[in-house]
């Protein structure tokens, strides 16, 4: 007689970040993993943000196993660093992961997948590949990334150029799957429940006048940069009357005390404090187009048919500009400007980049990071990889 096989023991993943944009992200994964038996995931965030990052575990029903809580007023890239590895180092040797899941480029995802290279436990990167190829543009971001990848075990690239730039710098192809982006995956989550916008935004929003969504936050614009797009978006808003410019405005005081006196004494100019994540993919479907300096904004408006200008000097989401869904504008008032009046009075020139492929995802990227995980640990045998199509 023989014994039936003990069951595999499940694979332990520690999901960690710390901003709002890598939880928005991680929410879908961290569902899909909870979701199959063949895991067992632990939540640690770091709190490098506060309440954004609340307000997002609110939306996705998530409650992290730990929280840091590093975030201190004035904190610096060194403070973030130094306190992510001094709080998530005990974790690692309590949780004892197979796998340290990060996502993106934050200074949280460098430190926390430092400090599992550390404590020899296999990294996983999601979002792995973007390079704009300027060390210093996004600042830390650039940086940020390219050191995850020198120690990561498993890159998931969202999109076929993500992978060949890991190829070009020798990362090993049997280690990388293209699994597009988990953005997409949350955006359509949201979008598909079909909630109302909040109360007092819908108030102050007249539904029957077409609308531009704005964020701008960039650490390299702060200062003249940031100054010529406020600029740029006071006359765009006096050039387009019977349109709304509506600014979720960050809570960086330098950010704000530079932008928001530009943009006073316009009516049709809306600044609000930053926005749930819901009400900001309300707002994305809404919206007619949208400006942009914020790596997410550019995946997730292709996603919707929203024209995407992008108010920086690179970019490290190419695909977007290479499918046309997205141009790439700076910083300078005058060109800003001059794209905006483009699309507003050019319907064909609206038309080619609303209709535009989406580069970014399928809302499928969730369950082929599972896949991929799973085949890394030898108990998956193949990911079904993400290519773009036609909406």
């Amino acid at each position: 007689m023989t014994s039936d096989p003990l069951p595999l023991a499940q694979i332990r993943v520690m999901a960690v970040y710390g901003t709002r944009p890598e939880a928005i992200k991680l929410a879908p994964l961290i569902a899909a993993l909870r979701a199959d038996p063949r895991f067992h995931t632990h939540v640690v965030v770091t709190g490098q943000h506060r309440e954004m990052l609340d307000q997002v575990h609110r939306a996705f029903g998530i409650a992290p196993d730990v929280d840091l809580d590093i975030h201190s007023p004035g904190q610096t890239l060194e403070s973030i660093s130094r306190r992510v590895l001094r709080g998530l180092t005990p974790a690692l040797h309590e949780l004892r992961p197979d796998a340290v899941l990060v996502q993106g480029d934050t200074t949280t995802s460098f430190t926390g997948a430092l400090a599992a290279f550390y404590a020899k436990i296999p990294v996983v990167h999601a979002e792995a590949g973007l390079r704009t190829g300027d060390l210093l543009s996004p600042f830390p971001e650039e940086g940020n990334r390219r050191l995850i990848s020198q120690i990561a075990a498993l890159h998931l690239a969202p999109s076929a150029l993500a992978r060949r730039n890991l190829l070009s710098e020798g990362i090993d192809p049997a280690t990388i799957a293209v699994t597009g982006n988990s953005v997409i995956d949350a955006l359509l989550h949201v979008v598909a429940r079909g909630e109302p916008l909040a109360a007092p935004l819908a108030r102050i929003l007249d539904e029957n006048r077409p609308m531009l969504l704005v964020t701008t936050h960039r650490r390299e614009s702060w200062g003249p940069p940031l100054r010529r797009i406020g600029s740029a978006l006071a006359r765009i808003a006096d050039r387009f009357p019977d349109h709304d410019l509506v600014l979720p405005a960050h809570g960086n005081p330098l950010v704000r005390a530079t932008i928001l006196p530009i943009l006073e004494n316009r009516p049709n100019i809306l600044v609000v404090d930053a926005l749930p994540y819901t009400d900001f993919c309300l707002l994305l479907q809404r919206c007619r187009l949208v400006l942009t300096d914020s790596g997410g904004v550019q995946e997730e408006a292709p996603a919707l048919g929203k024209p995407v200008l992008v108010m920086r000097d690179t970019t490290e989401r190419q695909e977007a500009v290479d499918a046309g869904a997205a141009r790439l504008v700076g910083t300078h008032e005058e060109a800003i400007v001059d794209a905006v009046t483009l699309l507003l009075r050019d319907p064909a020139a609206y038309d080619r980049m609303a209709q535009a492929v989406n580069p970014y995802g399928d809302g499928q990227a969730s369950r082929r990071t599972v896949s991929a995980i799973a085949r890394h640990f030898g108990r998956a045998d193949a990911v079904d990889e993400f290519v773009p199509h036609a909406r």
